[in-house]
């Protein structure tokens, strides 16, 4: 994803969320090995910028996902919603118990077509790649849109 969005997943969980801050702020510290206090006293943006650039490492992908899923139900819980409710997927606040295996992609597209026209490109992408690496279904039709769809490209978008 984009520094700036990365920047703003963190920043939004710094302001909103703190126990998920903290336990991102101890995984990174762990990761450098340093203290937590270490980062708590350089300045936000550097220590933001040098979070997202450890969140990147394969060993952190536990504390990167949860971070991003934190992020999205707290601050894209309408998104999570309206894509489930295009599925015709029962859900309460974006969250469901059981996906089916596949998803029609007709119905599919409609519903990635309306998240992007509702909101920022680059969060969609985050949430259609979060959900399709998370899931048990795995969809392969929703794979095929993330790879081949210029519009949900990680990294090329501002935000």
């Amino acid at each position: 994803m984009s520094p700036a969005l990365a920047n703003d997943i963190i920043t939004f969980t710094f302001e909103n969320e703190k126990p998920t801050y903290r336990a991102t702020l101890n995984a990174v510290a762990e990761a450098r090995h340093v203290r937590a206090v270490f980062l708590e006293r350089q300045p936000k943006p550097q220590r933001h910028a040098a979070m997202a650039s450890t969140l990147a490492k394969p060993s952190l992908e536990m504390a990167a996902g949860n971070l991003i899923r934190t992020w999205l139900l707290k601050k894209y819980k309408s998104m999570l919603v309206d894509f489930l409710n295009a599925l015709e997927i029962k859900n309460e606040d974006g969250v469901v118990e059981d996906l089916p295996k596949e998803m029609d992609d007709a119905k599919l597209k409609t519903a990635v077509d309306g998240l992007l026209a509702k909101y920022p490109p680059e969060a969609v992408a985050v949430y259609l790649n979060a959900f399709n690496d998370m899931n048990e279904a795995n969809w392969a039709n929703l794979k095929s849109f993330l790879e081949g769809d210029p519009r949900l490209q990680l990294g090329g978008h501002a935000s």
